[in-house]
């Protein structure tokens, strides 16, 4: 009954003389998840982008953090059973599944 309630992930690049930054804020509420997607770029204004998925889409989602955590135990395992596949959020900020 384990469940992601709040996610953030943060990622800075320089790119000689343009910084990039990318972040995703990930929370729960009671009518499913909310992800939040911004990018800015230099000194550029930050683009920000929401997506809403219901609760019955995110059933079983398993984020960046809680990927990482399977993957050690499955390989601490040393079996990955068959069809092994999950909800998970793109890079976009969309549904999509992961797959093992």
């Amino acid at each position: 009954q384990l469940e992601t309630l709040e996610q953030e992930e943060q990622e800075h690049l320089e790119l000689s003389e343009h910084p990039v930054e990318r972040r995703t804020h990930m929370v729960s509420h009671q009518h499913g998840m909310t992800v939040t997607k911004t990018l800015q770029e230099g000194e550029a204004e930050p683009q920000c982008q929401s997506f809403s998925h219901s609760r019955a889409d995110v059933r079983g989602l398993l984020p960046e953090g809680a990927s990482l955590l399977l993957l050690r135990v499955l390989a601490c395992r040393q079996d990955v059973p068959p069809g092994l596949t999950f909800p998970a959020i793109d890079t976009e900020g969309h549904l999509c599944t992961s797959s093992y």
